[in-house]
């Protein structure tokens, strides 16, 4: 049994999943003819929720057209993964009982690729039905610069040359733009779902940096340019659905059901990729309602719509104190353990009050509560039903990947609001410097019994390494060596020393130096007592 459209004709071969309850192919055509939603980044979650989401409204008889997907980065997701199987997608999901829920998704109906495919984009673009462009491209997609704070080569030319003939993401998005424009100037609305702060912002400052350059170097209009205000939005989100890469086990039980050729791998640009994928059942997707050309009915599908200082809200509740802060201290000390499982993590007694203490202790008296997703409750579906999920084969190795990149926003701001509190300061905190020693130490290389170990990949990793790089477990180490990153505002949103919390941080990653065992010994001093 292979996946395919026409496998999935015969019902009785596929017992056991739930197959499409429309005509595919019918609302595939109708897609390519009128296309409403266009998204970039067709990776794992793009997959696992709003393409599901999409089949449930197509099913209800709320949507008569699908999605068409485009990479602009890793053109193997779609040559390899897509084609093959019709653009059809198994989604598995993980329940806590060990139950699986198995669904065949149509709801992708095109994919392309800004490498091959450039021209149908462009035509996509130019179309009057098209309402919304949505992204998961994760928060380095939008970023025009290295590591330097530099632009990049391919960005500094297109910015130079115009929209003809972009070779960076960006550009080339903010060309289409353009075309749109040309072919009528009909409204459009650009739509980032990546799990970052201020996603619609950070896609925004990115887009109007290219425009404003070329309306600088005459390359564009003066309304060309007003046409990225006066039609084109940015409405910010808060998406969350944890979903792992697609795992072998999970491949092992759709094979063990006859199920042929959906082995998992691993693109040349390092994407996990598989016919299938596999996620929790819990999901939020909250979005700003800025469509000033309409949108698909996705509220009927369970997304929620807002304002946009709700979206906020809800993004900070989460990505600062109720998720995302848990999931980066069970990454850098699952990893200094030995552990590959978060659900193991979450059997492990010091780590699982580590981080119920903290985001209950520090965290949740600085929460701003949201309205439409109570904190308190969200926090303890996560503490437990989602991190404790054994069926859910998430491992602190990926979580772990462009740390440097998260902790400002995941920690940063509590501790900026510690800072400014009349009642509180930030040298208060107690588990959440621990945490971000905690990485410090993970950056050394060696796990608590002194063996090496790989660190995740991260954009900062080397430059920290070598900062690190005389640091020896069980010897003299001085904590100067880390006065660079403590004091790095670009990491953790604040210089550490300014607002008396680096000395903290510095005396916890000592301690953890001690020697083999430190690690454990340190967590059970500071959380346990």
């Amino acid at each position: 049994m292979k996946l395919s459209l026409q496998s999935i004709q015969d019902a009785q071969a596929w017992k056991g999943y739930h197959l499409p309850q429309y005509d595919v192919a019918a609302v595939a055509a109708r897609t390519k003819a009128a296309p409403r939603w266009l998204h970039f980044g067709a990776g794992n979650i793009f997959r696992a929720f709003p393409c599901v989401v999409a089949q449930r409204l197509i099913e209800n008889g709320n949507m008569d057209t699908g999605i068409v997907c485009c990479e602009g980065y890793d053109d193997e997701i779609v040559t390899s993964c897509f084609h093959p199987v019709d653009n059809l997608t198994i989604a598995v999901t993980l329940n806590p009982d060990g139950n699986i829920d198995k669904e065949v998704v149509g709801s992708l109906c095109e994919s392309l690729t800004m490498k091959h495919d450039a021209a149908r984009v462009a035509e996509i673009f130019r179309s009057d039905s098209l309402q919304m462009v949505s992204f998961t491209i994760t928060e380095k997609g939008y970023s025009l610069r290295n590591a330097q704070h530099e632009l990049m080569p391919a960005v500094a030319e297109d910015m130079a040359n115009g929209p003809a003939g972009c070779k960076s993401f960006m550009a080339q998005l903010a060309a289409l733009c353009i075309e749109r424009f040309r072919a009528g100037a009909k409204p459009l609305a650009l739509v980032s779902m990546d799990n970052c702060s201020h996603n619609g912002e950070k896609l925004q400052n990115a887009v109007m940096e290219i425009v404003e350059a070329w309306q600088k170097n005459g390359r564009i209009s003066a309304e060309e340019a007003a046409y990225f205000t006066t039609g084109v939005t940015f409405p910010w989100s808060m998406i969350d659905k944890i979903t792992p890469r697609p795992n072998e086990s999970v491949e092992a039980e759709l094979t063990a059901g006859g199920l042929e050729d959906i082995k998992p791998f691993v693109t040349a640009r390092h994407t996990y990729i598989a016919p299938f994928v596999n996620a929790e059942k819990p999901q939020y997707l909250v979005i700003e309602d800025l469509f000033p050309g309409g949108r698909p009915p996705l509220e009927k599908g369970g997304i929620i719509f807002t304002d946009r200082d709700t979206v906020n809200r809800v993004e900070k509740m989460k990505v600062g104190t109720c998720l995302n802060p848990l999931h980066t201290c069970l990454a850098v000390y699952g990893c200094l353990l030995g552990y590959t499982s978060i659900a193991a993590e979450m059997k492990d007694e010091d780590l699982a009050q580590f981080i119920t203490k903290m985001s209950h202790d520090e965290g949740l008296p600085f929460v701003v509560n949201p309205g439409i997703i109570d904190p308190e409750q969200f926090l303890d579906e996560v503490l437990t039903v989602r991190f404790p999920n054994p069926f859910m084969p998430d491992t602190p190795q990926r979580i772990a990947t462009d740390t440097s990149q998260k902790l400002g926003v995941r920690f940063g701001e509590t501790i900026k609001a510690y800072a400014a509190s009349p009642d509180h300061k930030a040298s208060d905190l107690k588990l959440i410097p621990l945490v971000l020693a905690g990485w410090l130490r993970y950056l050394t290389g060696v796990d608590d019994e002194g063996k090496p170990f790989d660190c995740s990949p991260d954009p900062l990793l080397d430059s920290l390494k070598k900062q690190l790089a005389d640091a020896k477990l069980g010897g003299e180490n001085n904590a100067e060596m880390l006065r660079p990153i403590l004091s790095d505002a670009s990491i953790f949103a604040v210089n550490l020393y300014d607002i008396g919390l680096a000395g903290k941080v510095a005396g916890y990653w000592q301690e953890m130096m001690a020697g083999p065992g430190a690690v454990r010994a340190t967590i059970r001093k500071y959380v346990k007592g």
